[in-house]
């Protein structure tokens, strides 16, 4: 949990409202689901090709679904995230968006 100063110094105000809003836009992740259908190279090409992961974090992401079940691919807002989701079940790969805790 953050702490909150009040302060004359605008400069100061704006990197707490800038921290705040960085922590209420990454609510969501974007996750992706294992299943027995999908190559990891379809899996890794669709991460980097619509999430924007190098293939390294492409490629991690994938072993983490596999062996998890499902894994966070990327943190954001909902506005962000759900076209990525939409975009990655459109080429057959389960994924949803899910608000964190």
């Amino acid at each position: 949990m953050s702490d909150f100063y009040f302060s004359n110094n605008p400069q100061t105000w704006e990197a707490t409202d800038s921290a705040t809003d960085t922590a209420i836009a990454d609510t969501y992740s974007l996750v992706v689901w294992n299943d027995e259908v999908n190559t990891f190279e379809w899996v890794i090409e669709t991460l980097m090709e619509v999430c924007g992961h190098s293939l390294e974090q492409a490629e991690q992401c994938a072993l983490f679904v596999h062996h998890k079940g499902k894994y966070a691919v990327k943190k954001g807002d909902y506005d962000t995230l759900k076209p990525m989701c939409n975009s990655i079940t459109d080429r057959g790969i389960g994924a949803t968006v899910e608000q964190n805790n």
